[in-house]
This record gives structure tokens, sequence and C-alpha cells, in this order.
């Protein structure tokens, strides 16, 4: 199984595999044809209230990645994440996000995520 996480602003590569953008809003500045998106499941991202929350000064990213894993256990997120997952077991996935700092992301619980 092969997950990897991008920022959606780098060039597309030939092994990104199926490209998926985690991201609840359309990047800035970025066209659909230069990001080369397969898939789209906003039901996995955030919800708005805890991307709210996670820029506060008082949000730790250990207690972001407790309360979107929650997030992620509401059926219709989880059918999505089962659905990404066997995306994985058949090939290559890169999560694709607009963030600055992939590693403390929603991207990276993701990735975590999928190869549990």
């Amino acid at each position: 199984m092969s997950v990897r996480v991008r920022r959606v602003y780098e060039p597309p590569e030939p092994g990104d595999g199926v490209r998926v953008l985690v991201d609840r809003l359309w990047p800035r500045g970025l066209s659909k044809d230069a990001a080369r998106v397969d898939e789209w499941p906003k039901d996995l991202t955030p919800s708005s209230e805890l991307r709210r929350w996670y820029h506060t000064a008082e949000a730790s990213y250990e207690e972001f990645t407790r309360r979107y894993e929650a997030e992620l256990a509401r059926p219709e997120a989880a059918e999505l994440l089962d659905r990404l997952r066997a995306s994985a077991d058949r090939g290559a996935v890169t999560l694709l996000t607009s963030v600055r700092t992939p590693e403390h992301s929603h991207a990276s619980v993701l990735a975590r995520l999928l190869q549990a």
C-alpha cells in the first residue's frame, strides 16, 4: 500500500497514482486542469467547526487529531475512508492538501489511518 501526502500546488508526478484532494475548499489560485485531481471526497475533510477551532491559540495537534478521528468514525466518512483504503490497496494514492505544513494537518491523519 502506497499512501503519501503532497501539497496540491506541487506539480503532479507519474508515481502519484490516484490524486485525492482532501481539503474542504478548492485551493486558491489553482485551476482544476493544473491540479489534476481524481477525487474530492469533501465528507472526509474536517468540519468547518473543527478547522476553525484548530486555528485558534488553544488548539493542539493531538486534540485536533482526536476530534478529527471522531468525525471520521461517522458512517458517511467511514464509508469514504474504506473506499479510499481499498483504492490504496490496489495502487498508489496521493492525498493532496493546500496547507503549508502537511505533517501537522488532517492529511497526515488520513494517511496514517489508511496505512493502519
